[in-house]
């Protein structure tokens, strides 16, 4: 009997993004991997890798018979040694049901604002892949600490301009300032430099001076925080929160060189990440696009980056 390529080819990408994603419904995989089929093409697929022992689901409460999908010890192993998934450290396993079940809440929420994404990218026709979403990559900051984002997002634009995005998604777990408090540590990442190992030194001629997220991107991501569980209050409880620690980081670099945007899920669900409904955490009151660029301000003699002050977002409509 002949291999069918097309259907080894699909379940190699729904085994793909189930492991990447960590948690995921029937209905966000079908989004995700195969929106232009019905979505039985896709249960069956998910029924095939679970009778593999590639996947497994638990039951989500109060939705019915809905279930989330995740990857086991062995569906993670397989789905590692994938050269689509080996640039970034092994998705990190989850045990069993119970933890499933425990994590499901903010992982889908996750997951549903990467679904977001790749859906407006397509209606867009810009490009942003199944696997361009990569939740909880790891970036070190010396002395055993790291940021570790909760998605990290690579989106292409349809004139061929590249966007990179750090994406917290926040579940008002936390209270405000907490929220607030990762402007500083993305800050850090920014300026961070590491130090050669113990016991070795650098020639002063080659000496590296660059911060370490060079290595991985040509310019640092745009920081987006995505704001949930919570009513309008509360929504502008932890924009105001972040406006008052931007102001706090006014005197370091990464808030004049990076975009750092804040928008409710719902607003961002409704009407997509592309539509102006992301607020400069700088200046709460301006309503922007996420892909928005900031015009920079210039000065007598400084016609080109000036760090003493921030830009000026376009106007939108």
């Amino acid at each position: 009997m002949p291999l069918d390529l097309d259907a080894a080819m699909g379940d190699r990408m729904a085994l793909a993004v189930v492991a990447q994603y960590r948690l995921v419904t029937t209905k966000q995989l079908h989004g995700v991997i195969a929106p232009w089929v019905r979505i039985e093409q896709t249960r069956r697929r998910l029924v095939k890798l679970r009778e593999e022992g590639l996947v497994r689901s638990v039951t989500l409460p109060r939705a019915g018979r809905h279930r989330a999908w995740f990857a086991t010890r062995y569906g993670v192993q397989v789905a590692s040694e994938w050269p689509e998934l080996r640039d970034f450290a092994p998705p990190r396993l989850i045990a069993d049901a119970s933890a499933a079940r425990l994590r499901v809440a903010h992982a889908l929420a996750m997951t549903g604002v990467g679904v977001a994404f790749q859906q407006d990218a397509r209606a867009r026709g810009d490009v942003c892949r199944p696997l361009d979403w990569i939740p909880e990559v790891h970036h070190p900051l010396g002395g055993g600490e790291a940021v570790i984002p909760d998605a990290l997002l690579f989106y292409q634009e349809g004139n061929g301009a590249m966007l990179r995005a750090f994406v917290e998604v926040d579940r008002a777990t936390m209270g405000p300032e907490r929220l607030a408090a990762k402007l500083g540590t993305y800050s850090r990442l920014h300026s961070y430099v590491s130090a050669p190992p113990p016991g070795r030194s650098r020639p002063v001629d080659s000496f590296r001076t660059e911060p370490d997220w060079r290595r991985r991107y040509p310019l640092f991501p745009r920081l987006l925080f995505v704001l949930d569980a919570t009513g309008p209050a509360g929504i502008d409880n932890r924009i105001h929160a972040l406006h008052a620690a931007a102001k706090a980081l006014e005197a370091g670099f990464l808030l004049h060189d990076v975009p750092v945007l804040a928008a409710p899920m719902t607003d961002l669900l409704q009407h997509g990440p592309s539509a102006p409904v992301w607020r400069p955490v700088q200046d709460p009151a301006q309503r922007v696009g996420w892909t928005s660029r900031r015009r920079q301000r210039t000065t007598v003699g400084h016609p080109a980056h000036d760090r003493s002050e921030p830009g000026t977002w376009p106007a939108q409509t």
